[in-house]
This record gives structure tokens, C-alpha cells and sequence, in this order.
């Protein structure tokens, strides 16, 4: 905006420009940019000279669109829905949206109390597929919630599937979630989800490009997923099929630089085929909460070490673990024997043995040391006999 533009006459302008184009159209995009709001919006009204490079039947649908298109009256429709319209330059526009260039939005508008340039600046979109599986709602409801207990916005679309799963997550934890739809934002799709998105209106913010009474189609469900990659730091996908809408978010996302990540799933699902495939490339692969906070956020938001279970033989001394492993499975075997498969002395050996007694691993039988059966099933629990795993594939070939 010029420094001569009234702020009044942008927002009307673009408000007009909404019904005109389409979200993401690059062609507006592109004259608003070279000309301003309010130019482009003026030349439509007025029904000015054609363009170069617009057909006569395209500029003719915007001409008429144009004259049906009433600023005002969406203003008013959006004001009694409890709506806002945050456009460009404003003191609530999140920056980062400038990073779709010409495909940026004219304006979005907001239903919801925070800001949405704050909520913005530390978010992580969470998608996938609608006809999930339980373990995709699952994992989505517990990225939502974990990610909200650390702080972080959730943003989805609102759909069915991983979307609703991961906004519940985060409205359950009692956090911050936002809903980007691909219709006005007076009108909550799918109407299955009439009563989350309106929670999350209540507790959150519902945001979309188009104005009030405006229905989704299956273009408009593409271009509004450009908007949930440039609004947040990262996008996480639970769930994708090979054509999987979410796929055209993390894409959209890795496009702009910004972080792609992806829940893995079975080898064998379908529905995780398309995430396999993102793992494949330069997407990270996470398992929880913590692991995407590590990817998006600040340096030294490092994801817990990862490691199983503490096992009682854990805590020996690495010599004693060594005699400890000496010993046979079966039978009994010579200080000496262990000694050697230790590759230790026999007085440390019989030191360790002793030692190992007095915590229950061995005993002792005349001149001999055989493990007790705690020491067996500690093994077991702990270690992998490759041996007897690779005997027992020999015996069943």
C-alpha cells in the first residue's frame, strides 16, 4: 500500500477482489502487486480496457463478477458472523504469507479473539488422510495435544480424519489450534464438524480466503493447503495415500523452506504410502511430540535420548557384565573357562564371580559356575541369543 492509499479504500478494495479471483489466482495476484488494490478494483468496477494476455471470455467473467460483488455488504455479513478480515500491511497480517508471492492471499478472514499474526509465529501444521485409521487419529491426536502442552499452535484443516483428530488433541490439552477451511468461515464444512469448528472458533481461530457464504470445491481445497504451509514453521504429515491432498500441503511446504516431517506407518498400509514416500526424500521422520518441537523449534529443543528399558544387569560394572556373559546358557563351566572367555585373570574372575553370586546371577556347583534362572531370564528380556535364533532357523529349513 502507498502512502497515499487510504487504508479504508484497501480493505474494501481487496474485500471486492475477493469475490473477483480465486484463491491463489496468480494473474490478480500479480496486477494487485503491480498496480495496488484499489487500481485493480477500479479498473473491474468501471469495466475498464482488457489487459494484455487475459482472453475476452475471462475478463468478461471477472467484469461480471465485479458488478455483482458488493464490499459493503460482506463487511456487514462478516461483522454479524463475529468475522474479521485481516489483509496485507496490517497490524495482524503474519508476514510469512508474503512468501507465496503472487499466489498470496488477497486477505483472509478470521473468526476467533487472538491474533492471528502472534498465534502464527510459533505453529506446526499436523495433516493426513481423511479415512484414516485408528493408529493415524491416534498419533494425530497426540501430536495435537503433546504440541500444545509445549506451546505450539496446532494448525489443520478441519476435515475429517487426521485434521479433526489433531484439533481435538490440541483443544483437549487446553491449547491453541487453527482451522484453515476452504469455504467462507460463516459456514463450517464438512457439516459433520459443524460443532469442532465452532469450538475451535470459540477457543482458537477458524481462517479462510473467501468471503462469507462462500462454499469448498475440490479446487479450492488444493490452493487453501498452500496457506497451512506458509503459516506455519512446519508441517507434520500422519497418514497419506500417494494422492493424498496432505501431500500437496508438504510439498507446498518444502517449496517455501519450510520444515516437512512425517509419521511413519506399516510398510503394508496404503494410507502411509505417501508419508513412506516424503520419508524417502527431505522429510524427517517423528514419532512424537517432542520429536517435532526438536525439528521447529529453537536450538537446544532437543528431543529426549531414546533408550529401553533399564534391566538389572544395566547396572553392573562393565568387567562383571563380561564374566556375567562368560558363562554358558546351560551347564556349568571352570573359573578358569570364564576366565578366559572373559579375557581376564582367574583370580578377577572368581573376585567378579563371587560378586556375582552375592546378587543372585550365579551359583556355584563343586568346582563349577552356572548362571541362576533370574540371570537366564534377565538375559532373555535383555539381550537376543543370536545363536540359538540362528540354530533354531537352521533346525526349522
Amino acid at each position: 500500500m502507498s502512502a497515499r492509499e487510504d487504508p479504508d479504500d484497501e480493505l474494501l478494495a481487496r474485500v471486492l477482489l475477493c469475490r473477483v479471483f480465486e484463491p491463489g489466482d496468480p494473474v490478480g495476484g500479480r496486477w494487485v502487486r503491480e498496480w495496488g488494490a484499489v487500481e485493480v478494483a477500479r479498473v473491474l468496477r468501471d469495466e475498464g480496457p482488457r489487459p494484455a494476455g487475459v482472453s475476452d471470455r475471462r475478463w468478461a467473467g471477472m467484469l461480471g463478477r465485479a458488478r455483482e460483488a458488493d464490499a459493503g455488504r460482506d463487511l456487514r455479513a462478516a461483522r454479524d458472523a463475529g468475522v474479521r478480515v485481516v489483509v496485507p500491511g496490517g497490524p495482524e497480517w503474519p508476514g510469512q504469507l508474503d512468501d507465496l508471492g503472487d499466489a498470496r492471499p488477497l486477505g483472509l478472514w478470521v473468526r476467533g479473539r487472538p491474533s492471528l499474526r502472534m498465534w502464527a509465529l510459533r505453529s506446526v501444521a499436523v495433516v493426513g488422510a481423511r479415512a484414516c485409521t485408528e493408529y493415524g487419529a491416534h498419533m494425530a491426536a497426540t501430536l495435537g495435544a503433546g504440541l500444545a502442552e509445549h506451546g505450539w499452535v496446532v494448525v489443520s484443516g478441519g476435515a475429517y480424519g487426521v485434521d479433526g483428530a489433531a484439533h481435538r488433541g490440541a483443544l483437549g490439552a487446553g491449547g491453541a489450534t487453527v482451522a484453515v477451511l476452504a469455504c467462507g468461515v460463516d459456514r463450517p464444512y464438512p457439516r459433520g464438524h459443524t460443532e469442532l469448528i465452532n469450538r475451535i472458533a470459540e477457543q482458537g481461530l477458524v481462517v479462510g480466503e473467501l468471503p462469507p457464504g462462500e462454499h469448498p470445491t475440490a479446487g479450492r481445497f488444493v490452493v487453501r493447503n498452500r496457506v497451512i504451509a506458509a503459516l506455519t514453521r512446519g508441517t507434520v504429515v500422519v497418514e497419506a495415500a500417494h494422492r493424498s491432498g496432505s501431500l500437496v500441503t508438504a510439498r507446498a511446504a518444502q517449496r517455501l523452506g519450510r520444515h516437512t516431517m512425517g509419521v511413519p506407518g506399516p510398510a503394508t498400509s496404503g494410507l502411509s504410502a505417501g508419508v513412506h514416500e516424503l520419508l524417502r526424500g527431505d522429510a524427517v521422520l517423528v514419532t512424537d511430540p517432542a520429536e517435532v518441537v526438536e525439528v521447529v523449534g529453537d536450538m537446544g529443543q532437543l528431543a529426549p535420548e531414546r533408550r529401553g528399558p533399564v534391566l538389572p544387569r544395566d547396572l553392573l560394572e562393565a568387567a562383571a557384565r563380561r564374566v556375567l556373559a562368560a558363562l554358558p546358557g546351560r551347564g556349568t563351566a571352570s573359573a578358569a573357562a570364564v576366565a578366559r572367555g572373559a579375557q581376564t585373570s582367574p583370580e578377577d574372575a572368581v573376585a567378579r564371580l563371587y560378586e556375582l553370586r552375592s546378587l543372585g546371577y550365579v551359583e556355584r556347583h563343586g568346582d563349577g559356575w552356572k548362571l541362576t534362572r533370574q540371570a537366564v531370564i534377565s538375559g532373555r528380556e535383555g539381550v537376543v541369543d543370536v545363536d540359538g535364533a540362528c540354530s533354531a532357523v537352521r533346525g526349522n529349513a
